[in-house]
């Protein structure tokens, strides 16, 4: 079977983000996954069009998708689509949302597209050639210390009912750093990490397809990602993510160690 290329990737997820803009602040049809888990028809059309799209191309993949679960194919030819991050912004007309592609080979992330239909922001990585937004090249901060740091995180669609709800994180490190943000969409977090506009972002609690690519971009930039535990693997289940400016990582390990002890 024949890879994708980044430049096949990203116009799929340009001509995905034109549905997305085209349905941007209209009347919506909302289904709820679970108590506060909507999706859009908006969602449906994105990843069918993905899909028709990744089945046409390079039949035979194995698709793991946020709204239709598991295609199964070759394993060695893996593909995580969020086809719209941030569905709860998206249908409260909030203009932060993104399509989310990643693409991996033989079980390694390879390559990796995020792109922000509003602003126009296409984030791109390939692995070991490094990561660029609208073709420029991305760096991490150089934050050093936590209190001159800006971070990000986001909560579960179950917090009420969870331990792992990230509501004691979220002080803690609010009175530690400069400020927490909580954007609606962790691919965008992600990716932020990368281009330096976050020092740091971490999450308890998450799907493979959130993060696949985003990570992937931070990675790329400069930035360590790592699950809570300072292990390599995000994407598996129980599944979390640390990504930071290298200055950061190890201390905000250290602060989500410290909160659970």
């Amino acid at each position: 079977m024949k890879s994708p290329t980044l430049n096949e990737i990203e116009n799929l997820a340009r001509q995905a983000g034109d549905i997305l803009r085209a349905g941007y602040d209209q009347e919506h049809q909302v289904a709820y996954k679970g108590a506060i888990d909507l999706v859009t028809e908006v969602d449906h059309a994105s990843e069918d069009f993905l899909l028709t799209e990744i089945n046409g191309h390079w039949p035979g993949s194995h698709i793991i998708a946020e709204e239709s679960g598991i295609t199964r194919g070759d394993n060695d030819h893996t593909w995580y689509i969020d086809p719209l991050d941030g569905t709860v912004n998206y249908a409260h007309d909030i203009p932060i949302f993104c399509v989310s592609i990643g693409y991996a080979q033989d079980g390694i992330m390879k390559l990796g597209v995020v792109y922000d239909p509003m602003r126009d922001d296409m984030f791109t990585a390939e692995r070991g050639k490094g990561a660029r937004l609208n073709g420029k090249v991305l760096h991490t901060s150089n934050a050093m210390e936590l209190q001159k740091s800006l971070m990000v995180t986001g909560f579960p669609y179950d917090a009420w009912n969870t331990e792992h709800d990230n509501f004691d994180n979220f002080i803690r490190f609010g009175k530690l750093t400069q400020g927490v943000r909580r954007f609606g969409s962790a691919a965008l977090d992600a990716c932020y990490v990368g281009a330096g506009r976050f020092d740091g972002f971490w999450e308890l609690s998450l799907k493979p397809w959130d993060v696949a690519a985003g990570g992937l971009v931070a990675e790329e930039g400069g930035a360590v990602v790592t699950n809570i535990n300072g292990g390599k693997d995000y994407l598996s289940q129980p599944q979390s993510i640390v990504a930071a400016a290298p200055g950061i990582h190890a201390k905000i390990l250290e602060e989500l160690h410290t909160a659970k002890t």
